[in-house]
């Protein structure tokens, strides 16, 4: 039997390419052309992991602490991070309630795989990470996008919620900050949404990757609103472990048992190799470190926003975390053209990458990119100095 005979599972109608990747490929070409690329496209922390870190994996793998662990993680790992919250947050939060995941991609397919049944309906701004839409359609359910713009910061605002929720509606999947917009929903505001999806018997997913590197206000978390709130994060952006592939849920205690029993059958365990060397992710060096480093990514935030509308775009929110810049491009599009056309003239002619709003969703695709300044400073100049030449403003 050849391939072309087998029968597709329908749900994959629903999930679309992901562009950034199919970018990052069109880079890469040109690189082993000899082209020099200027990589703003991918959402990847250019720093790597701490020293603190790298010397505990080896030391793991030394030891032969390389077996299977608990599906819900390192015991240690996870009093880890409740310290973690306590000494940021001021929250206690139960060690029981965190659930270390395979990256924040299989929690939110935990999550998803819990909570969402077919003809689930799902909310969620349009701007959203792509993925995020598609864990949902992965289970059969379907994300409802709801246009948001500058004026609710790119988010769900309480009124949209009330305005959008259905019949079918099971809940609310949230990022703050967002990929890729890098703003995050005001306290008053997510606090108002929470209480309604609370009303309405329904579930709060809130995605906080990002949440570390939040730049302008006071630490905060969802956790601090209600112990019903199921919560994401990730070791892979403020603690720069990518690919090492960590993350966390934190869930109403009600959830954990089923929760555990999905992670048993799905994914066995999270890599034990990773998790051993997240635990130094939480020494007092490393965390100095990671300060250090989120001081970096807003000084770029600094640069890169004003000289992004000296050049003629507009950022009409100015990012408040994550290390992401999503600037409307409409005043720069030549006569039929949109912003995917033009982010793939300005990598062929001048060697920026970047991506426009496509991924992100129906609302904002034709006019936005999104930029990330996790690159180094001499390299935003560069970009910031390219950017201008192609649009003859040096």
């Amino acid at each position: 039997m050849t391939f072309s005979h087998l029968h597709l599972a329908s749900r994959l109608d629903n999930i679309a390419p992901f562009h950034v990747m199919e970018l990052a490929k069109m880079a890469a070409a040109l690189e082993r052309e000899g082209h020099h690329i200027i990589h703003m496209g991918i959402g990847e922390p250019d720093f790597t992991a701490a020293p603190l870190v790298i010397e505990a994996a080896a030391k793991a793998m030394a030891d032969g602490k390389m077996q299977y662990t608990s599906a819900t993680g390192l015991p240690a790992l996870r009093a880890a991070i409740s310290a973690h919250y306590r000494q940021v947050f001021g929250l206690d939060i139960a060690p029981e309630r965190i659930v270390v995941t395979a990256g924040a991609s299989a929690a939110l397919l935990l999550a998803c795989a819990a909570l969402v049944e077919k003809g689930s309906e799902v909310l969620m701004p349009d701007p959203s990470y792509p993925c995020n839409r598609h864990f949902v359609a992965a289970f059969d359910g379907q994300a409802k996008m709801i246009a948001s713009g500058p004026a609710e910061r790119f988010q769900l605002s309480d009124d949209m919620v009330r305005e959008h929720w259905g019949e079918h509606t099971r809940g609310v999947l949230l990022a703050s900050p967002s990929n890729p917009t890098g703003t995050s929903i005001l306290h008053s505001e997510l606090a108002k949404i929470i209480a309604t999806v609370r009303d309405k018997g329904g579930f709060s997913i809130v995605d906080e990757i990002y949440q570390g590197l939040s730049y302008d206000a006071e630490p905060f978390s969802a956790l601090s609103l209600g112990d019903d709130i199921i919560v994401i994060n990730s070791f892979s952006k403020y603690f720069n472990m990518t690919g090492w592939r960590l993350g966390w849920l934190v869930l109403p205690e009600a959830l954990v048992p089923p929760i555990e029993k999905l992670a048993q059958n799905l994914f066995i365990c999270p890599s034990s190799i990773a998790q051993h060397a997240a635990l130094a992710c939480f020494e007092k060096d490393s965390l100095a470190l990671y300060e250090a480093r989120k001081d970096e990514f807003k000084r770029r935030r600094d640069y890169l926003v004003p000289a992004l509308i000296a050049l003629g775009f507009k950022v009409p929110v100015i990012p408040d975390g994550a290390f992401y810049v999503y600037a409307d491009c409409s005043d720069l599009l030549k006569d039929g053209g949109d912003a995917d056309s033009l982010v793939k003239d300005i990598l062929n002619r001048v060697g920026v990458s970047m991506v426009s709003g496509l991924d992100f969703g129906a609302h904002t695709a034709q006019h936005y990119i999104r930029l990330s300044y996790a690159t180094s400073m001499e390299n935003l100049q560069e970009a910031v100095r390219r950017l201008g030449n192609y649009l003859g403003k040096n």
